[in-house]
């Protein structure tokens, strides 16, 4: 039976549901209060030329643990995490290729592997909504539009790409607040890349998402474009590494860290 995360449950419940294969939908909305993050895992050969990527590229790849090669536990995020069980869905790329989703990858698991952990989106919604910032796609429970984009990345070794973007829509005076917010939030993406015009940032269809939901809009709205933890998967696929994996978009990796200790960090 399907288990019931909501934005109560504990970080800990919620992972223990998805490890058990009780919940394979997105972590949106799901242990508020607490960071989820993106995972790029790759052979220790190439850690060092992505650490530079990520350095370089801090609003997209916001690093906020690194493991030791072959570990799966990650222990500055919290206890009892295991990443190879505790993501509703992964990814799996073979020289630039996605050539399976799975939702375990203990078979796949390798001793030269290192992972990188990255600030997530999701972390700053829960300040949005508290200063009365409507986040429309938690609402509807789907998944945050991204976007490719025309911004180009500084590359590093095999490393290489363009911009993936979030978008929430919202009131003109709510953006504003946003901005506001999501600036003291660095570890999280920080403030917006882009408001309005999105084919300023070559995005022809604003209803096409490239990954996730179709946005949820209202009259007025204008879109509000952030960095996405997405643009490392693109870069993943530009390097064409042998092996690579990563999460699915829209479902993270939920940590013990609260929300209110990456601010300013």
């Amino acid at each position: 039976m399907t288990a019931l995360l909501t934005g109560d449950s504990t970080p800990a419940a919620a992972r223990q549901a998805i490890r058990r294969g009780d919940w394979p939908h997105t972590t949106t909305g799901i242990a508020n209060g607490y960071a989820q993050v993106n995972l790029v895992i790759i052979p220790e050969a190439y850690a060092s030329d992505f650490l530079r990527f990520c350095m370089a590229n801090r609003p997209s790849c916001p690093v906020l643990d690194v493991t030791e090669p072959g570990s799966p536990l990650p222990a500055s995020l919290g206890e009892d995490i295991d990443l190879c069980r505790d993501v509703p869905r992964y990814r799996v790329y073979e020289h630039g290729e996605l050539v399976d989703q799975p939702t375990d990858l203990s078979t796949r698991w390798r001793d030269d592997l290192v992972t990188f952990s990255i600030g997530c989106s999701f972390s700053f919604e829960e300040p949005l909504i508290a200063e009365g910032v409507p986040v429309r796609h938690m609402a509807a429970r789907s998944i945050v539009p991204m976007y490719r984009t025309n911004i180009p990345l500084v590359p590093a070794g095999p490393f290489h790409g363009h911009c993936v973007v979030s978008m929430r829509a919202m009131h003109p005076t709510d953006a504003i607040r946003a901005v506001q917010i999501t600036t003291d939030m660095p570890s999280v993406h920080g403030a917006p890349l882009h408001l309005s015009r999105p084919d300023l940032i070559g995005i022809e269809d604003i209803h096409r998402p490239d990954f996730g939901d179709a946005p949820v809009m209202e009259a007025d709205d204008i879109p509000v474009f952030w960095a996405c933890g997405v643009t490392p998967q693109i870069a993943l696929m530009n390097a064409k590494l042998p092996f690579a994996m990563a999460h699915a978009p829209g479902h993270m990796l939920i940590t013990d860290i609260p929300n209110h200790r990456l601010k300013y960090r």
